[in-house]
């Protein structure tokens, strides 16, 4: 008789599995979108259900939420702080400011979106976008990393 009740799978799945279900975030707001983003991680939306938990320093963090106007100013403390952080690890872009400026798009300033410094796995729109919207972005990012 062949027992029924275990699973096969692989070493990579599981990894892949974990990495994708325990997200820790650093916050890297720097407008107003980051208010957006707290309100994410607050009581009403909660998401350490999701096992989404923020940290403080990018030694500990596996993604990175970009939430405001980048500025060539801010640009090399972004590229320092992404390279700081251990693999593998993600970055989300939340809102107009991160992805493309922004109403700030003309400044000479102003970064035209954060992709052109670090890689970008999701982008998450508006201006600035509701929780349920950087949900959502973690819950794509979690398929994309369970694909890859």
């Amino acid at each position: 008789m062949i027992p029924t009740n275990f699973i096969t799978t692989t070493t990579e799945k599981i990894i892949k599995w974990a990495n994708a279900n325990s997200l820790w975030p650093l916050t890297f707001g720097i407008s107003c979108c980051a208010i957006e983003m707290m309100q994410t991680a607050a009581s009403r939306y909660d998401l350490d259900r999701f096992g989404v938990v923020f940290r403080c320093s990018p030694r500990q963090a596996d993604l990175l939420i970009v939430s405001g106007t980048v500025t060539k100013k801010m640009a090399p403390v972004l590229l320092e702080t992404y390279n700081q952080m251990p693999n593998p690890k993600y970055v989300i872009a939340m809102g107009s400011c991160a992805i493309n400026g922004g109403c700030f798009h003309e400044s000479e300033s102003v970064v035209q979106g954060c992709d052109k410094i670090i890689p970008v796995d999701v982008f998450v729109t508006g201006c600035p976008p509701h929780p349920e919207d950087l949900l959502e972005a973690i819950q794509k990012l979690r398929e994309k990393i369970q694909r890859a």
